[in-house]
């Protein structure tokens, strides 16, 4: 390891040795998932140009998640933190892989039922911010913008359960509305993982939380490699609820769940799109959008998933170099 880190620094290395096993991954896997008929359902409410989608090999979280769990192992004799990352990503991965085998292979058009998704991540929820807030000071502070790393507002331990609770189940749940467009997520997710990758230099004791963004930014990486449009596998809930959960708990353990809704600022107006869409409707029977989340809307105003995917991107890409000037 020490080798390593003279010819080359640890985390650009990790980040190529994961992008390359995730490809080598997406190769062998693609394959077998079309061999299974592991096959994208379309919503028929959806947009006509979609339909051309159905039956596209979907589960393919697993392609970047194979890195997670490799690396993410032997970095555990390195720092054993790295875990705990490591086990809430693939604890809420296991939870979208069952959602995806019930809707695709048992043919249930609903996955698993709200209660049972509910209550499945409530509990490693639960479990993760009980770690957190147990045995990581940082997750009973919030760092706010300008007032930075230097002056953080402390939390008491009755509210900043309730409050990272949140933060799992609004971020989960961000990323898999997000997760609609070829590339969309996978490349709104890398800048955020970047991000913090950049902030995590401030500590040493964040050593791990370095590691861990760059094995899961180079295993998604590699996966756009498929995912990109037009899209030769989609990541399905066991991808986005996994980079939803990972995301999230990257925020709490570094006390940037505030900063983390200004850098993953799509995440946010994808989730409020749906929700004023729904509230109006229900209120005044007319939509604000032409379809909800955000991007179907201007998939809508005649944007092309490419422009609509580079746009947003770019705007993480700005929401990121801001929210690095508010921690200054």
């Amino acid at each position: 390891m020490d080798t390593i880190e003279k010819a080359i620094p640890l985390q650009i290395a990790v980040y190529l040795i994961s992008l390359l096993l995730s490809v080598l991954a997406g190769r062998l896997l693609i394959p077998a998932l079309r061999r299974l008929k592991f096959g994208q359902v379309i919503r028929e409410e959806g947009p006509q140009s979609h339909k051309t989608k159905t039956g596209t090999p979907t589960m393919g979280g697993v392609i970047f998640l194979l890195p997670v769990l490799i690396l993410g192992i032997l970095f555990s004799f390195r720092n054993g933190k790295i875990l705990a990352l490591v086990l809430v990503t693939l604890a809420y991965a296991l939870i979208g892989f069952s959602d995806d085998y019930l809707k695709i292979v048992k043919k249930h058009n609903e996955g698993l039922t709200p209660k049972q998704k509910m209550i499945c991540l409530l509990i490693v929820s639960g479990v993760f911010t009980w770690y957190a807030t147990t045995y990581v000071s940082e997750a009973n502070t919030v760092i706010l913008p300008f007032l930075g790393f230097e002056r953080p507002v402390n939390l008491p331990v009755m509210l900043s359960i309730p409050f990272n609770l949140f933060i799992m189940a609004a971020f989960t749940n961000a990323v898999n509305l997000t997760d609609g467009l070829d590339g969309l997520a996978g490349s709104v997710t890398i800048i955020v993982l970047l991000f913090y990758s950049i902030i995590c230099a401030r500590k040493i004791e964040w050593d791990y939380i370095q590691i861990f963004c760059a094995v899961l930014a180079g295993g998604i990486l590699g996966f756009l490699v498929y995912n990109l449009y037009p899209a030769r596998v989609f990541m399905g809930d066991t991808g986005s609820l996994a980079l939803g959960g990972a995301i999230a708990a990257i925020s709490i353990l570094t006390g940037t769940t505030v900063i983390l809704a200004i850098t993953g600022i799509i995440y946010v107006l994808e989730t409020l799109s749906v929700i004023i869409q729904v509230v109006y409707f229900k209120r005044t029977g007319r939509r604000v959008f032409l379809m909800a989340p955000l991007h179907h809307h201007f998939e809508y105003k005649g944007w092309s998933e490419t422009k609509v995917v580079t746009v947003f991107t770019f705007v993480t890409v700005l929401a990121a170099l801001l929210s690095l000037l508010l921690l200054r």
